[in-house]
Parts: structure tokens; sequence; C-alpha cells
């Protein structure tokens, strides 16, 4: 078997890859691994999936096998990864299983675990799970509960007003006045979102928000900024807000139509943050993948940048290893640890909102404050990435760019996780010379390969 968790859980094409089997045994394997480890009451799990078709039929498989391993099963229906997150915590449960394949197209599907307290997985028990379903696949895993031991199912109804109260309960600034457009990618967003923006006191107006199934992420949503853009002109509102499919992601689009990505909300809020006295040692933490411009800013302001590799559950583990409040991808996820234990679409939504609420100020006003570099990504297959970014050549080469740019620039070199490749981005103070950097870059890797 090869390994079944990728950087965010279990995904592939829902019903080829993912199957309802492999489903099954993910669940069992992982209420077998994370719940009930003091062996005297019954686990617990929360379960939820975003619209799309395929999760209904995942979303039986995954309840039949907790509920074979002896698990009581809250099943809360449609409802974006962080409400899950959140759920799993509030009940008091022992594992979260969320079916999303995130804001990849519909034909895909993915599982994404949560432990006790509603926090993802480390790479040690992810690989207990693995371990776990290999037994079960081999049909060694033991004797299965049978009679009373067996696990029930029922529907947690209020979990979706539960989840909308708590992040009501975040705004720290009432937002009235304010006109939006949110873009729910006919996801999981459109079940809470609007509904919590308008109780925050905005005037909302809906787009994405219809899913079928079939549509979810469908030319629309945080990877899809068109729509979005074109509906704040029609409307004259205030800004935008883009979620994607399963609303852990949050990108915004000013009133004229230009887009801020997460480095931008990312420094919006955590200059807000400092300024209540909230930003826990006046740092943040945020990926390699941060433009230069995010961290010029932050030091600007005297708050200090942690760099993580890329995914969001690396932030997290920095947060939670510090003790820091926020942190976040340029992607669009932001952890605000204070209220969540996971990256939050409409939680950071409504920080942003709250931000341009308290300061009166628009939001390009707000996200100018991030002077982002032209930057330049050049992929270049290789046979062996680890060699050749560890050659000596190619070492040389990066050191000479980063002297060129000094304080103006850098280099960041990074071979793929998955593919044969080396990823070679430059910033600089122009897009010529990040360009031409790149390139000469990307010439040593190819000749050392």
């Amino acid at each position: 078997m090869g390994r079944l968790f990728g950087t965010d859980g279990v995904r592939g094409r829902a019903n080829a890859d993912l199957t309802p089997e492999l489903a099954l045994s993910v669940a069992r394997a992982a209420a077998t691994v994370l719940a009930g480890r003091d062996g005297t009451s019954r686990p617990v799990a929360v379960v939820g999936r975003d619209p799309r078709a395929s999760g209904e039929m995942l979303e039986a498989a995954v309840v039949a096998g907790l509920a074979s391993a002896g698990a009581e099963v809250l099943r809360v229906g449609v409802l974006p990864t962080p409400a899950v997150a959140f759920l799993t915590g509030e009940t008091g449960a022992d594992l979260g299983v969320m079916i999303s394949a995130s804001h990849n197209p519909m034909p895909d599907n993915g599982i994404k675990l949560f432990s006790r307290g509603g926090h993802k997985l480390p790479d040690a028990v992810e690989a207990a799970i693995e371990s776990a379903v290999a037994t079960s696949r081999r049909g060694t895993d033991g004797v299965r509960p049978t009679a009373g031991d067996i696990g029930r199912v029922r529907d947690l109804t209020d979990g979706a007003a539960d989840y909308a109260a708590h992040l009501l309960s975040t705004v720290p600034s009432p937002v009235s006045g304010l006109r939006l457009v949110v873009d729910c990618a006919h996801g999981a967003a459109a079940t809470v979102a609007p509904e919590v923006y308008r109780r925050a006191g905005a005037e909302v107006t809906v787009i994405g928000g219809e899913p079928d199934g079939w549509n979810i992420n469908d030319g629309i949503g945080s990877t899809h900024l068109g729509p979005l853009t074109e509906a704040v002109r029609d409307t004259g509102a205030d800004l935008g807000i883009a979620h994607d499919g399963d609303a852990d992601r949050c990108l915004a689009v000013t009133a004229d139509g230009r887009v801020v990505d997460g480095d931008a909300i990312l420094a919006v809020c955590a200059l807000g943050l400092k300024e209540r006295g909230e930003l826990r040692q006046d740092t943040v933490v945020a990926t390699v993948m941060s433009n230069l411009g995010f961290h010029h800013t932050m030091r600007d302001a005297g708050i200090a940048v942690q760099t993580t590799a890329v995914g969001d559950r690396y932030v997290l583990e920095a947060l939670r290893a510090r003790g820091l409040s926020l942190g976040g991808e340029q992607s669009g996820h932001l952890v605000f640890l204070d209220h969540a234990t996971t990256g939050d679409g409409t939680l950071t939504g409504l920080s942003l909102l709250s931000r341009m609420a308290a300061t009166g100020a628009s939001l390009a006003e707000l996200a100018s404050v991030v002077r982002r570099l032209p930057q330049t990504l050049v992929n270049v297959p290789v046979r062996d990435r680890i060699r050749v970014v560890e050659s000596d050549a190619v070492a040389g080469a990066v050191n000479a760019a980063e002297a060129e740019l000094g304080d103006e620039g850098r280099v960041l070199l990074r071979p793929s996780g998955t593919e044969q490749l080396v990823r070679v981005m430059v910033e600089a103070p122009t897009q010529e010379l990040a360009d031409g950097i790149a390139q000469r870059l990307a010439a040593v890797v190819a000749a050392v390969d």
C-alpha cells in the first residue's frame, strides 16, 4: 500500500482512487488509533462533508466504518471544515472527520481527520492510521464489536447554529454599513457564511451560493476570482470575499477589483491584533512562500515572522509550539489560534470586515501596507531533486544571486514533495530582474542534473 495521506488528508478521484471501501477502512482505522484510548467509554466521532455529490456516498462509508469500530457518530451534514474542527472540540469528541477535497474540482474528494480538541494529525499519528488500514485489508484487525457494542448514529442538528454563534462571538467591532459580496464557491460556505456576515452587520450579496452537488468550485470561489470581481463592481460593494469549497480559505477583492491575497490579509489582521495587544509575542507565522514584501511590512511594524514549510498544518504546529496567536498562508489559509484550531475562511472574513469598520479605511488602503515584490517561479525537471538542491554548484549560484539582490529580493529553491522537480522562485525589485535571475538559476540546476 502506498502512502495514503498527503499534505491535507486522504484525497483522490471519488469512487476511483478514493473508494467507499477505502473510506470505510480509513474511518475504522482512525477510530482504532484516535478514539477511546482509556478503554472505559464508547468513542465519539463528529462527521461532516461539503456538498459535492460523492460526499453522500463517502459519508455513508465513513459512518459505517466508525460505527463498526464501536464509535458513536454525530453526523453534522454539510458544514465547513473549520465547523467540524470546532464541533469536535466543543462536543468533547475523540475525533472529527471532514469529507471534502477543499478547492479541488468536483470529481475529487477527500477525508480530513481531526484528533480530540479539533486538531490536525501529526505525521506519526497518520502513519499509525495507515498501518491500521493495511492491517484491516489483510483481515488481521482482530475481533470487531457486536451486539450492544456496535456504534450508533445520530444527527447533531444544532451544529451549524453553535458554529455560527462561535464565529459571531469573535467579532471585535460591529461591521454595520459595509457592503459585501461573498462568493461561497457553491460549497460548504453557503450553509453558514452569508448568515454570519449579515448577523455581524454587513449588507451581503451572495454568489456561488447554490450548491447542487456538481458545481462546487466550478469556475467560481477562491481559485476563480473573476466572477467575484465582476459582482463587486456591478453592485458597488465595498469589498468581495471568496471562499473555497470547504470554506477554510479566504481571499478578497477591493472595491475597484484588485485581488488581496493571503499575505496582505495576514498583514492587515496582524497589525490589528498588535494594536489591540492581542498578537502574542508580537510574532506571526507564515510559510516560505510569503512574499518578501510581507516580511518587510512586518519588520517595519515591529512584528517578527516565524517561517515554516508550505502547508497550514506546519503553520498550526508552529503556533501551538510557541503559544502564538496568528499565522497563515498566501493561499488564504489563516489560523486565529485563540478562536480556532484550523484555518477558517469565515472567521478570517469577519476579522477583515472588523478591521475595516474599526479603522474606517477601505480594503485597498489597508492592503496597501504590503508592497508585493515581483516574483518568478520556474519548475525545472530533474532526476534527483534532493541531490541537485544540495549540490555545491547550485548553492554557489544561489549565494551569488542573493548577494546581488541584497535586502531587496530573495531566492528560494524547493525540491518538489511529489515530483522530480526543483522549484526556483525569485523575488526582486523589478519583474525583469526576477525573470533574469530565475532563468540563470534554472540553467545551473539543469546543468547539475
